[in-house]
């Protein structure tokens, strides 16, 4: 029979998984957005960006009762310690996504379906890196947060080629300057989600190691 802090562990991880489905669907949303705006989409991404955001402190608060209530030590301990860390970069995914909503208005759809600026593939491989580091999470799974870490690869390439590619775009005056801005932005914000995407890998990786990537064992985490 599973312990009363077994079953808080496992709510936490029910609520990690609603956070990051939400995530997953607000970026969607976001990559739709810049296809083709509809002020329904960008009330359903602002929606669904609130949502994040009650989850956030849901969890925080969750995190917070379990320190304090039943003192965990080791894994377990570093476990709430990471969520603690990978809420704030999911909030943050959430905000960016709508800040894709908010350009999505002034960017025409036709100027970023397909080639050359192909932002929803972009997109997609963001959604992956967010699915599969919660997915990590839950499971325990080294091997699935350390690809995630290697995909931020992919989304860095992507984001080149467009900043490229939209250059020469511009200089022949399709899209005009503004636009062309918009565009770019649009495109550094979907590569900071795979950024948030890669920090959240590195806490999952943290809680099953005990040590981040930069080398510390993070001791002002698990003994406060």
């Amino acid at each position: 029979m599973a312990t009363r802090f077994e079953r808080q562990l496992e709510q936490l991880h029910v609520e990690m998984i609603t956070m990051g489905s939400l995530c997953e669907k607000v970026i969607t949303l976001s990559a739709r957005s810049i296809l083709g705006y509809r002020e329904e989409l960008a009330r359903q991404i602002f929606s669904t960006d609130r949502e994040i955001d009650r989850k956030e402190r849901e969890i925080e608060n969750h995190c917070m009762s379990l320190l304090l209530h039943q003192q965990p030590v080791a894994g377990d301990l570093r476990a709430i310690s990471a969520a603690l860390k990978m809420v704030s970069d999911m909030e943050r995914i959430g905000d960016q996504a709508a800040d894709i909503a908010d350009l999505s208005q002034y960017i025409p759809g036709e100027t970023v379906c397909g080639e050359p600026l192909n932002i929803g593939k972009m997109a997609e491989y963001t959604v992956r890196m967010v699915t599969e580091s919660v997915d990590a999470f839950v499971n325990d799974d080294l091997e699935l947060c350390r690809k995630v870490i290697e995909d931020d690869d992919t989304v860095d390439s992507a984001f080149i080629e467009i900043k490229e590619k939209l250059a020469e775009l511009i200089y022949s005056g399709h899209p005009d300057a503004k636009t062309g801005l918009d565009i770019l932005m649009a495109a550094k914000y979907f590569e900071r989600i795979g950024d948030h995407a890669v920090n959240i890998a590195e806490w999952v990786e943290y809680s099953i190691t005990g040590v981040h990537r930069n080398g510390e064992k993070y001791q002002e985490i698990s003994e406060g």
